[in-house]
């Protein structure tokens, strides 16, 4: 299950309200990426590993500055983005660890709902390959009451892609890795006060079962 376009919404103005009165770093960060929905810090992500051309999953400040303004992270200001770097930097080596850097920007979660994440991943990755795709999908998620797949519109692969390009931000290749699964529900849970409410939600979504 996909965010709502209320949940999302409610996400945004929550984000945005709390980007007026905060002066950490690292926190107008996150709350600008959530400011985008709970694609938001998925989308950063995506941006920063495709300027990682040597593939060393590590950023220096130039990258690190490029990735932020390329995401049109409007919010940031040179100032910020230096702080927020030597923040991460922590060994002063002038380059970030991209893993470390995503780990610490996902706003807090406490394990039971990461447990429900992970379980709801390994639950769709049915290939156990890491990576969730269309046939994935097949017999795991019911598109039999999508409206669009009840009016003949849509075939079940249809509503399936759909599915997996609610979890995407910009390049809709049709495959969700983990990190991106995690980094997207990161935001649903932000949206989400309720520990309660939040496991309901994954729990009827997923058919997670004790």
């Amino acid at each position: 299950m996909a965010c709502t376009g209320r949940t999302n919404k409610e996400l945004q103005m929550k984000a945005k309200k709390k980007l007026q009165s905060t002066a950490d770093p690292v926190e107008k960060l996150r709350l600008a990426c959530l400011s985008r929905g709970a694609t938001g810090i998925k989308g950063l992500s995506r941006t920063f590993k495709i300027m990682d051309d040597d593939e060393s999953r590590s950023l220096d400040f130039k990258e690190f500055k490029k990735g932020i303004h390329d995401y049109g992270l409007t919010e940031m200001s040179d100032e910020d983005i230096k702080m927020c770097f030597e923040t991460f930097d922590k060994d002063g080596s002038g380059s970030i660890d991209f893993d470390e850097f995503l780990v610490n920007l996902r706003p807090p979660m406490p394990n039971c709902r990461k447990n429900l994440i992970h379980r709801a991943f390994q639950k769709l990755d049915r290939t156990g390959d890491g990576l969730i795709t269309v046939e994935d999908l097949k017999g795991v998620y019911n598109v039999s009451k999508h409206p669009k797949y009840l009016n003949g519109e849509w075939t079940e692969d249809q509503c399936l892609r759909v599915f997996l390009d609610s979890f995407d931000s910009n390049d809709k290749d049709g495959k969700i890795t983990k990190e991106e699964f995690i980094n997207y529900y990161c935001g649903v849970s932000a949206s989400v006060d309720n520990d309660a409410y939040f496991d309901l939600m994954m729990r009827n979504a997923y058919q997670l079962k004790d």
